[in-house]
């Protein structure tokens, strides 16, 4: 290939950690099949294996058969993983010691589409490690074309029951009371690896009788969008729950990275209080292993529940900055058994220290069936403060409101920290708040915490005022 023929720019399409754009306008087969070639040669990976696969939405077919066009071209070996969820492509690339590439657009819209890239061991690939570079060479290869390579061959791999298998071997549901469990895969991926790994399509079956939701596999998403990060999105699983007595709704994003956890009452579950559960299991673990003070990764949105509960545990908990990479990074660097994120992304160090939505439901499914209390009275325990969750207010400058909530709270006793944006803390522990500015839109975003709900009102109400004036 000598020349490719370019009508939109689709260098806006690279973001921090993945690459993300409309179909037809930012991203295109040709856009894509430039940045597998980029993907070859930036990462050193002629004559290596790569491996390709695509969630359910409609162009993903043809963008993974083009990202593998590209890089056969620049003399790597493609394989075709076909249709996988995101953490399936981050198993493939633990177990097979190799890169790789998802097709997703993870919760947005069907006229969306992307790829999330890894290296092997899952390790991600971001802006810090070649996602920018491979987007500087993909946009020169649009203009000049490719260098003339021998082209590696394709093959072709169904990962799916390796993936399955995985999982089951590290959470045994086998002895759990019978659970029934009401799953809202939202059209997404779920839809094929729900029944593959907690229902009975591939391996034998489980006690559980699983209530299927929109298990159809269609990027169109015609039901409800797949982001149950938006309550909205969560109120079909949320009366299916109620109606069907069942014990627990588990609701995943798209590309089923994601999984937010309902009760039997239909009330969400948090996912500070699904970090705090799956943390003191696997401190349990680790500790029954041998290992003296296991680390466990949140971050500084997380409720202040998870490092009390941490510590309680005989763990140690480390702090970090919101996003997969910084995450993923110091999982590494510390070792972690475990990290999870306000925004329902879970990461084990038993899965490459990679998120995923399924291996977290499966804790939660385990801790429910391991014991009789339904699961209401069961995360009850997790969640002794109350939150705000995310609040987004458009400001056009947003370091002057910042400015005002810190000239309201200077010499008062409070801790002020720069971790991520600005936290501030109460040095009685009665509450705590942070203001992150968002780097793409005009927003700042509050997130604050309290032992109850008036100090928490108080809190909230008083900084908004400050940010809105």
């Amino acid at each position: 290939m000598t020349s490719l023929d370019l009508s939109v720019s689709f260098q806006e399409s690279f973001k921090a950690y993945d690459v993300r754009g409309i179909v037809g306008e930012t991203i295109t087969a040709a856009t894509v099949e430039a940045t597998g070639a980029a993907f070859v040669d930036v990462l050193g990976l002629a004559g290596q294996t790569v491996l390709v696969g695509g969630d359910m939405r409609p162009s993903s077919p043809e963008f993974a058969q083009a990202f593998a066009r590209g890089a056969a071209a620049r003399g790597s070996n493609p394989k075709m993983l076909g249709l996988i969820s995101t953490d399936e492509l981050y198993f493939a690339c633990g177990t097979l010691s190799a890169a790789g590439v998802v097709f997703t657009a993870s919760h947005n819209p069907a006229e969306y589409n992307g790829m999330k890239m890894a290296l092997p061991g899952a390790v991600p690939v971001s802006s810090d490690t070649g996602l920018y570079e491979i987007r500087d060479t993909a946009a020169r290869y649009l203009t000049d074309g490719f260098p003339a390579s021998d082209p590696g061959t394709l093959s072709e791999q169904d990962v799916l029951a390796d993936y399955a298998g995985y999982l089951r071997s590290l959470v045994d549901l086998s002895g759990s009371r019978r659970l029934k469990v009401v799953v809202d895969a939202g059209n997404g991926m779920a839809g094929l690896t729900t029944p593959a790994v907690l229902g009975d399509g591939v391996l034998p079956a489980l006690p559980l009788e699983i209530i299927e939701l929109y298990f159809e596999l269609d990027g169109t998403f015609p039901n409800h969008p797949a982001n149950p990060l938006e309550p909205e999105n969560l109120r079909d699983l949320q009366a299916a729950v109620v109606a069907h007595g069942a014990d627990i709704g588990l609701a995943f994003d798209g590309d089923a990275d994601r999984c937010f956890v309902i009760d039997e009452t239909g009330n969400p579950v948090s996912p500070s209080a699904v970090t705090a559960l799956v943390a003191r299991r696997e401190i349990a673990r680790a500790k029954a292993a041998g290992e003296d003070t296991p680390v466990i990764i949140h971050n500084l949105i997380t409720s202040r529940a998870v490092p009390e509960l941490v510590a309680h545990d005989g763990g140690r908990a480390v702090r970090t900055r919101v996003g997969h990479s910084f995450i993923k990074a110091v999982m590494a660097a510390e070792g972690a058994v475990f990290g999870g994120e306000h925004s329902a992304h879970y990461y084990f160090r038993d899965f490459f220290n990679a998120d995923t939505g399924m291996l977290a439901a499966m804790h939660v499914l385990a801790a429910l069936g391991e014991q009789e209390q339904p699961l209401s009275a069961l995360a009850h325990e997790y969640e002794p403060y109350v939150s705000s969750g995310e609040i987004n207010s458009k400001i056009e400058d947003k370091d002057a409101a910042v400015g005002r909530v810190r000239a309201r709270f200077a010499g008062e006793d409070v801790d002020i920290d720069e971790l991520d944006g600005v936290t501030f803390t109460a040095r009685d522990g009665s509450w705590w708040f942070n203001l992150r500015p968002s780097n793409t839109e005009p927003f700042l975003r509050l997130n604050a915490e309290a032992i109850d709900t008036a100090t928490l009102d108080k809190v909230r109400d008083t900084v908004l005022g400050l940010v809105r004036e």
